[in-house]
This record gives C-alpha cells, sequence and structure tokens, in this order.
C-alpha cells in the first residue's frame, strides 16, 4: 500500500508571482523544492506525494511536471491550464503526453466574483477534462460551497476532488452552515476531499488536535474513508506547525479505525483518483 501526502506545492520565490505571501507568512519567503520535501515524506511514512500548482501559468504546469520526471516520489501533478481559452485543446494535447499530468485546478477561491464556477466559458473548458481523463481540484472558500453544488452536477462523470474541506472557520469556530453545505456537496458520488490545508485555518499559534475532531467528524460523515484522502499543504502548512506535527492531525484521528479505512485515506483514495502507479 502506498502513502501518499495529496497535497503540497514547490516554488521558487519571487515576490512579484507570489504576492499572496503577506509578512505574517514571510517564512515562506523562500525556495520550497523536491530535496526539501523528501527527507519530510520519509521522516512521515509517505511513499510520494501529489504537486499541486500554485500560480496561473503553462510554464508553472511544465516545470512541475519536468520536477516529477527527476524526482519519482513525485508521483503526480495537478497543474493549470487556462479553462476559459478557446486554446485549451491545444493545451492539454501539449501536456497530457505526461502521465504525471492527472489533474487540472483554477484557484477559483480569489476570482472576484462568488459565481465564476458557473461561467460558461469556464464549464466549456471542465467539459473537456473528462476527455483527457483529468480530474478538477475544487479551490475555494466556504461561501463557495452552494455555487460548487451547483457546479458539480453538471457532470456526472467528472471527477472532482474539494482542497482544504472549503477551508471552514476551525479558527472561529464556525460549524453549521459549513456542514449543511459540505453534506449537499458530498452528495455528488464524484466528488472526493482531501483533509489538508486546516491547520492554517485554525490558530496558528495555539491549535490543539481536538480543535479539528468536529471538522473531520463532518467530513467522514460526508465523504467516508473512500473519498477522503490527506494532504499536508506543505510548505503552506509550515506558518502553524511542522510537516509531522501537521499531518499527525489526520494520522492521530484515523487511529479510531480500522486499517482498511486508514490505507483509503493515507493513499489508496489518492491512488484511485489520480490513478498513481506504485513505481
Amino acid at each position: 500500500m502506498m502513502h501518499i501526502d495529496s497535497h503540497q506545492h514547490f516554488w521558487k520565490y519571487d515576490a512579484g508571482e507570489y504576492g499572496w505571501i503577506n509578512d505574517s507568512m514571510k517564512s515562506l519567503r523562500r525556495n520550497f523544492m523536491p530535496e526539501d520535501l523528501e527527507p519530510e515524506l520519509e521522516r512521515n511514512g509517505f511513499d510520494g506525494c501529489v504537486a499541486v500548482q500554485a500560480r496561473q501559468t503553462l510554464q508553472e504546469t511544465r516545470w512541475l511536471l519536468e520536477l516529477a520526471s527527476r524526482h519519482p516520489f513525485v508521483k503526480a501533478v495537478v497543474g493549470w491550464v487556462d479553462l476559459k481559452s478557446p486554446e485549451l485543446r491545444v493545451q492539454l494535447e501539449s501536456l497530457c503526453g505526461n502521465s504525471k499530468l492527472t489533474g487540472i485546478r483554477h484557484i477559483a477561491q480569489s476570482e472576484p466574483d462568488d459565481r465564476f464556477l458557473m461561467r460558461s466559458d469556464f464549464l466549456a473548458g471542465i467539459a473537456m477534462l473528462e476527455e483527457f481523463n483529468l480530474t478538477y481540484d475544487i479551490l475555494i472558500y466556504t461561501r463557495h460551497l452552494p455555487v460548487s453544488a451547483e457546479f458539480v452536477a453538471g457532470f456526472e462523470r467528472q471527477r472532482f476532488v474539494l482542497d482544504h474541506l472549503a477551508k471552514p472557520d476551525i479558527r472561529g469556530r464556525e460549524l453549521a452552515m459549513w456542514s449543511q453545505d459540505l453534506r449537499e456537496l458530498a452528495k455528488f458520488q464524484n466528488v472526493y476531499c482531501k483533509l489538508s490545508g486546516l491547520v492554517t485555518e485554525a490558530d496558528w499559534d495555539n491549535w490543539t488536535e481536538e480543535d479539528f475532531i468536529p471538522y473531520l467528524d463532518v467530513a467522514f460523515e460526508c465523504f467516508g474513508a473512500a473519498r477522503l484522502m490527506i494532504g499536508s499543504d506543505w510548505p503552506v502548512c509550515t506558518v502553524a506547525g511542522n510537516y509531522s506535527r501537521v499531518v499527525d492531525v489526520v494520522k492521530n484521528y484515523l487511529q479510531k479505525f480500522p486499517t482498511e479505512v486508514r490505507e483509503a485515506v493515507l493513499g489508496e483514495t489518492a491512488r484511485e483518483v489520480y490513478r498513481l502507479c506504485e513505481s
């Protein structure tokens, strides 16, 4: 059984391209590369990872694929293409010869239009992903959950992955509305979910593992182990804790479950959704 960190990033830091890294995150203002991550994966029992785009450029996607070709532990790449472009097919054909491109993501959470996911040109792009056997990672805030349910309803055969549980307000202990809207999205059986990015939604300096239990409980009720996967969100997560402490939030929660449940969340779901090979 492979254990997979289903969500992490690499970058060569440039202030102009990573403007979202503000002063509160200044520890992230440096390069984060495969040689930095590999020891963390090994220490924590992971066999590999899924590298996810952080910049919305084709250059970024090609760069991540190049890194994956040089580092076998990078099992898959969730890249970016311009899903609204009339040249989308050309973009996908130029990239999909590389088997490690298994998914696409757009940073929808940052779009000024809260209904961005329902734009007709964007929907046309999503409709093409099934043909290329690519997942689509949904990166949103909690307020976007209702429109996300509307969005996925139009694509019964497309695999979707919700990143970071839609970023619930763990710091503010908001649970009710997030839980209600997450349950609606989870009714669609082609939607999977990453248990990732949670520590940065909590109090960075004072969180405990108990803070996350209500949110993990809801996630398991909604999706079940077969649609959940662990992810670190490294290196972003390091603003709130070291790698081991972050992944232990989910690992320790899983201790109460039987082996097959633990193995699903720790790797099997990611392996199936992102079509990962053992090598």
